[in-house]
């Protein structure tokens, strides 16, 4: 299975996000990270990733007689290039941004079942604005974005640190307006 095609499940998109930022995780700690997913389910999808190479073994030890693997994500892998998803069919983009938005769906899910979870402390966003670019305009935004929200990825998990999921979307949302007369 290809990376694209390991990618386009919620479960094993939501292992990878449990996953990045660095972390060093046993599918049992990617267990308790989702509560709402059966351990089997996790442990099958774990194994997928991992035979796919999108994990790797990060050490191993034994814990009462068994052998505890602890999981990092290979990165490289775990991304879909430009050249790919540029490769791939409108009907696949289209099962590409269901998964998406169904993984959205429950992390934030998660989130909201939690005991501590408080939306308006958290400062939880869920906006959407309409914006007006040429096609220059829209390469300074995304190149603007990723220089504002790369060097934060690799920041490490630590005491003063929680957790966030960022989820960019930009698509246009309409045609053009009618130009006017006279204008090119």
């Amino acid at each position: 299975m290809d990376a694209v095609e390991l990618l386009l499940h919620p479960v094993r998109l939501r292992v990878v996000h449990a996953m990045s930022g660095g972390r060093t995780l046993t599918t049992s700690q990617l267990c308790d990270l989702l509560p709402d997913v059966s351990k089997a389910t996790v442990y099958r999808h774990v194994g997928l990733l991992a035979d796919g190479g999108l994990l790797e073994v990060a050490d191993e030890h034994r814990t009462r007689g068994a052998v505890e693997r602890r999981y990092r994500l290979h990165r490289a892998r775990a991304t879909v290039d430009a050249e790919t998803a540029a490769s791939v069919s409108v009907e696949d983009h289209r099962r590409v941004f269901a998964v998406a938005m169904a993984t959205l769906l429950a992390e934030y899910n998660a989130y909201l079942d939690r005991d501590d979870a408080d939306p308006a402390a958290d400062l939880v966003g869920y906006r959407q604005h309409a914006i007006w670019l040429s096609d220059e305009e829209r390469a300074q935004l995304i190149g603007e974005l990723r220089a504002v929200i790369a060097p934060r990825m690799g920041n490490a998990p630590s005491p003063g640190r929680t957790r966030h999921l960022l989820s960019p979307i930009l698509f246009p949302a309409g045609e053009s307006p009618a130009r006017t007369p006279g204008e090119r």
